[in-house]
């Protein structure tokens, strides 16, 4: 797409940009968190940033909202994402009961299809969110069944809608998008949609018309908001790059074997900048020369008015300390979230949804109580938004609110919620406070949150967050000098336990096992084991046998 948009392009353009390219990049100008304005250029008052560190390991993307951290993407090459991706895969499983089909894609696990992905109506599509071809909901009219439309064997082309999270595969859809700068193209379509976030009516006659014109036959378009203003040569060429990108994919998957990877889609750092970087944003920075000169080649080819924002971070000082993102990351993985007035947040990811919990905290307020609870949700309702966009975390959310007597209030703190949530590029949609005191609400999940870029599951407590406690372990020891002195012969007995547990039952628990050696007449030997986890124990007799499931 680069290299023919940029053919497209006067000559004296791209050799003025040349020149600002070599001096921006050799010039050994600083960036600094300081020395730059932070005055808006953009359509609002909220000064926005794309802050880019580039390593060989990763590539991290980090947006700011008036210097605070709002949104961060990770992309490494053993964790690429993998959403817009395009694979020829085969049917594994067909599941009438749940109209789904289950593919082989390549991945580790099985690919997941439901029956709305097969054949999606076109009306299903959100136009209020048409950049990532998302849809509004399942149209609810009667559909062919599955096992009607495919069988075991069958091979199919399916582009990723949703990374694989938790336990669950990918899901997929038959429904191919391909995202551009200005459109996004829906093959085996007739359809023709202009975001509504696009309002002024003459615009959006005249978008209509610019695709009707150029609208590729057996192709829907949808027209992104980024367009709005945009000549018709912009938009021909988005769609005939589309158009032709389709017509190889169609090609590639004609030769592909299933499973097979088909198209890829862009990297982190392109794709982010195709879909959101506009002149909304005031900045992109990025500190490696090398992605400089690839984000500024892309830039110029799609939006040279926006090549001027770009700027090439050359400080000693990292970039993310710099810019103060490092200690906000860190935050993130923690369950606990001071607000500036002293009150927080508890947010706790469970199975099914996710609980955040308000606490006035050390905030004490200057006036009576319902005003204090008042001030303190108010400001939950503004940093619960940012939590979600920032840790990426999705599905159903429950938040509970400190009680408020006030009915205005109520309204006044929802209304504040959902107003911050419409700065999230992910889909929500928020419900009223319930006879309970909580909010209940929802937000699209189309990867896994982004702990886990940083951490794994605990190998000790296995992700509960608990282990046994001394006592409890004590207990669990006693139980088994018991049960071997009863039912059995043997002499002697070794427990295998943590090096840290051990040292308790020889401290504090050495008494009372004695007590139970004499009263058994077994012997008892402690043993330290490194390799165990906190919780475990094992159990040999005196030959030497594991007999840990017969008495444990």
């Amino acid at each position: 797409m680069a290299r023919q948009a940029e053919s497209t392009a006067p000559r004296e353009a791209r050799g003025s940009k040349d020149k600002k390219r070599r001096r921006r990049a050799g010039g050994g100008r600083r960036r600094t968190r300081g020395s730059t304005s932070r005055t808006s250029t953009g359509p609002d008052d909220t000064y926005r940033e794309l802050v880019v560190s580039a390593d060989p390991g990763q590539t991290r993307v980090a947006l700011l909202e008036n210097s605070m951290l709002v949104e961060f993407l990770v992309e490494r090459p053993e964790q690429r994402r993998i959403v817009g991706d395009v694979f020829k895969g085969r049917v594994t499983a067909i599941l009438p009961g749940i109209q789904a089909a289950f593919l082989d894609i390549g991945m580790e696990k099985g690919a997941f299809l439901h029956v709305s992905d097969l054949n999606p109506d076109p009306e299903e599509y959100d136009l209020d969110e048409e950049d990532d071809g998302g849809r509004a909901g399942r149209n609810r009219g009667p559909r062919i069944p599955i096992e009607d439309q495919l069988k075991k064997g069958d091979e199919l082309l399916v582009q990723v809608m949703k990374e694989p999270i938790g336990t669950k595969g990918p899901r997929v859809t038959a429904q191919i998008t391909l995202p551009g700068r200005f459109v996004v193209l829906m093959p085996g379509m007739d359809h023709i949609g202009v975001s509504r976030k696009i309002e002024d009516r003459t615009e959006r006659a005249r978008l209509r018309k610019i695709i009707q014109t150029h609208q590729p036959e057996g192709c829907g378009v949808i027209t992104r908001t980024v367009g709005s203003g945009e000549p018709a040569e912009a938009f021909e060429r988005d769609i005939s790059y589309l158009h032709e990108l389709w017509k190889r994919i169609q090609v590639d998957s004609e030769k592909a074997t299933p499973p097979a990877l088909v198209h890829r889609d862009m990297s982190l750092t392109t794709g982010l900048i195709r879909d959101v970087f506009s002149d909304r944003f005031d900045r992109l920075i990025v500190d490696d020369a090398g992605e400089y000169e690839r984000i500024l080649d892309y830039v110029e080819s799609i939006s040279p008015e926006l090549a001027d924002r770009i700027e090439l971070y050359e400080d000693e000082t990292p970039i993310y300390d710099s810019f103060e993102v490092e200690p906000e990351i860190e935050k993130t993985l923690h369950r606990k979230v001071w607000m500036k007035k002293g009150g927080y947040l508890c947010i706790d990811q469970a199975e099914a949804l996710i609980a955040i919990d308000i606490n006035t905290g050390r905030y004490k307020g200057k006036s009576d109580q319902e005003e204090t609870i008042f001030r303190c949700n108010l400001e939950a309702a503004r940093e619960i938004p940012r939590q979600l966009r920032l840790r990426d975390i999705g599905g159903l959310v429950v938040i509970d609110f400190i009680d408020m007597a006030s009915e205005e209030n109520k309204a006044a703190v929802l209304e504040e919620l959902r107003r911050h949530l419409r700065k999230d590029r992910a889909r929500t949609k928020t419900f009223p406070v319930s006879d309970l005191g909580l909010v209940e609400m929802t937000r699209q999940r189309v990867g896994p949150a982004m702990s886990s870029y940083y951490t794994v599951g605990c190998p000790e407590c296995g992700g509960t967050g608990h282990v046994l406690s001394e006592d409890s372990l004590m207990a669990r020891v006693e139980r088994v000098i018991r049960r071997v002195g009863r039912n059995s012969l043997v002499p002697r007995i070794e427990l295998r336990i943590h090096p840290t547990r051990a040292d308790f039952l020889l401290e504090r628990g050495f008494e009372r096992i004695r007590q139970l050696e004499d009263r058994y007449d077994v012997a008892v030997d402690i043993s330290e084991e490194r390799s165990m986890h906190l919780d475990d124990l094992r159990v040999l007799d005196d030959r030497g046998k594991d007999v840990t499931e017969k008495y444990v």
